[in-house]
């Protein structure tokens, strides 16, 4: 992602809403959405390398750089440290921590365990219909021919990826039934998806789209699990599904700190 590319993140807002208790949420809304937008351009540039570790950053400085105010771009930073992205210091900012993939394949012991354990839950409690239609989503991404896609063909498909396991996980953490549970996927799944994207980047750069069919696959054997209402299958499926992801994230890393 470009290093001035945070701010454009942040110019489409919506407009207040009429009466005081439609302001009051609606400026709760927009800054949550202002924070959500400067993790998303923060996370992006270090796992892209354009933030280093030990690098500064000053509350000062972003909210003139993402044009907002001190309180979405402090709050970004305290919730990307409690991601163990950064080191928050008060009155001094933050620091850059070291994100290399030793710290990727940590990050995603983690949301094995997390992920594998809403997938069991979850099962049975999610929707035929819902589940159909992503089948036949990851059955046609599936199979297609990536060696003869062009750029433009491969973006398309990449964004009905991204979109498709958005929504896989996001079904399977809301129908967990562990509301802590599906919280704490909440608080993390901008992490894990900001790898996800930059490591997308990186492959489109190359021209390199085999992730494509494999990761569709991945998808494709969890939700066959679901559909059969096998929780123990289920898990196993996210699990592989979630290590072959560790690979795959920390190949576009380092092998030492970035």
């Amino acid at each position: 992602m470009p290093r001035d590319c945070g701010a454009s993140l942040l110019n489409n807002q919506s407009h207040p809403m009429s009466g005081s208790n439609n302001n009051s949420t609606q400026l709760r809304y927009d800054r949550g959405r202002r924070r959500s937008q400067v993790m998303a351009a923060l996370l992006s540039e270090v796992f892209a390398g354009h933030l280093r570790p030990g690098q500064h950053l000053v509350t000062q400085q972003l909210a003139e750089r993402f044009a907002v105010s001190h309180t979405p771009i402090r709050e970004a930073l305290i919730a990307l440290a409690g991601m163990g992205v950064l080191d928050w210091l008060p009155n001094r900012g933050a620091v850059v921590r070291s994100v290399g993939r030793r710290e990727v394949e940590e990050i995603c012991q983690v949301r094995r365990l997390l992920e594998c354990a809403a997938t069991r839950r979850a099962c049975g409690g999610i929707g035929l219909v819902e589940l159909e239609r992503l089948r036949q989503t990851f059955l046609e991404l599936q199979q297609v021919d990536v060696h003869r896609l062009t750029p433009r063909q491969a973006r398309r498909f990449i964004d009905r990826a991204r979109a498709a396991d958005n929504a896989l996980h996001d079904l399977i953490a809301a129908s967990c039934g562990n509301s802590f549970l599906a919280q704490e996927l909440e608080r993390l799944k901008l992490l894990f998806r900001v790898f996800r994207d930059v490591a997308w980047q990186q492959e489109d750069a190359r021209h390199d789209y085999r992730r494509l069919a494999t990761e569709a696959g991945e998808h494709l054997a969890i939700v066959e699990a679901l559909l059969r209402n096998d929780p123990r299958q289920a898990a196993q499926a996210m699990s592989a599904h979630i290590r072959s992801g560790a690979r795959y994230w920390g190949r576009t890393l380092p092998a030492n700190a970035c």
